[in-house]
């Protein structure tokens, strides 16, 4: 007899192009049910702008069933919302910075991206902890998680569940940690999956920006998606940046991907503002012995053969991973901490590079949240 357990197994295979994530995990499944006659009946649920996916995936869904055994009839329905879809636009070419408004985050002085054209090798954390960093040597700092797709900055700061306020014209960042925080996640379920083309994931990102009262700022650190997309071409485009900062692991796979990323920004002159190595070696907490695993200086050799500054290794350390996971983010957590001051290091050169006017009482005030 077929079980709920090995419908859910299959349906976990029917993952649509353009999505992250299967359908079990995206919890489109609803009203599941199965009897012993071998009879599936459920709901597949979920909002799209695109209407034409609906058949597609339903054959999919189909097709991954009948290699079950033991169904003998397959009853699926299609609840399928269609959210509306922004007025058609194509993407800008890409060589050089063209068409981009000085109005989009006026108050903002200095917009850094944080970058890696492969996912996986960090972005979010160091971008968070960077952010923190430079709050703490007493800039107005603001972070924008701009994975549309993947948000993970609710999750990192202690904040899921939690939605902005809005003052009637513009959404109001969430301040946590000295920072002002926005994402497409604070918007959004969790478990939403958005199914977007690139025209409106672009449209999205330039809401993020002007559509939230970021106030004056010294800095805005953003925390790019992985790749060389949409959304990298409409703050390269849209956006008058100080600079970009290159996360990469030491690893030979993640260092081709970071030239194709640099390779990206200098043909829509976004200066370089240098690169980190994060996951850099293993510092054994019993032993003290330090072990490459993923191999050793590729960052630093990287750095060197592209002209670009090395601003600091980043080692793989179980705290950084509890403090994402537990919404406390290791230079809050423990500020002394030798990773900690790694992050203090970085932001002192890259305050070098796009100074700060530092405001009466402020560098205080922030360094309170640490004690």
């Amino acid at each position: 007899m077929i079980t709920t357990e090995e419908v859910l197994k299959a349906l976990k295979f029917v993952q649509y192009p353009g999505m992250q994530k299967n359908i079990v995990d995206y919890k489109f499944i609803r009203d599941l049910e199965v009897e012993n006659s071998g009879k599936v009946s459920f709901t597949v649920s979920f909002k799209t702008t695109q209407k034409e996916i609906e058949e597609p995936l339903k054959k999919m869904v189909l097709e991954a069933l009948r290699e079950v055994g033991g169904i003998t009839e397959i009853n699926v329905k299609m609840d399928v919302s269609i959210l509306e879809t922004p007025p058609k636009q194509e993407p800008k070419p890409a060589p050089g910075p063209i068409d981009k408004d000085p109005d989009l985050i006026p108050e903002v002085k200095h917009t850094i991206l944080v970058s890696s054209a492969k996912g996986g090798v960090g972005k979010s954390t160091v971008s968070l902890n960077l952010a923190l960093a430079l709050a703490k040597e007493g800039a107005k700092v603001g972070l924008l998680d701009s994975d549309v797709y993947g948000p993970s900055l609710p999750i990192m700061t202690g904040l899921e569940g939690k939605q902005p306020k809005s003052d009637d014209e513009k959404i109001v960042p969430i301040e946590k940690f000295g920072l002002k925080l926005m994402s497409i996640g604070f918007l959004v379920a969790r478990e939403d999956a958005l199914i977007w083309r690139g025209p409106m994931v672009m449209q999205a990102v330039q809401q993020l920006l002007k559509d939230v009262a970021w106030g004056e700022l010294d800095y805005l650190v953003v925390d790019l998606p992985p790749g060389t997309g949409d959304t990298q071409l409409t703050f390269s485009q849209k956006v008058n940046l100080a600079g970009a900062v290159i996360v990469t692991t030491p690893q030979d796979v993640a260092l081709i991907d970071t030239a194709r990323g640099i390779d990206m920004f200098n043909k829509t002159n976004v200066p370089i503002l240098g690169l980190i190595e994060n996951m850099s070696y293993f510092l054994c907490p019993h032993c003290g012995n330090r072990e490459e695993i993923f191999s050793n200086n590729g960052g630093k050799t990287e750095s060197k053969r592209l002209g670009i500054d090395f601003l600091g290794e980043i080692p793989l350390n179980l705290a950084i991973r509890e403090g994402g996971d537990s919404g406390e983010p290791i230079f809050f957590a423990k500020p002394d901490s030798e990773i900690a001051k790694t992050f203090t290091n970085i932001s002192k050169q890259i305050t070098k590079k796009l100074p700060f006017e530092e405001k009466n009482g402020l560098l205080s005030k922030v360094k309170s949240l640490f004690n």
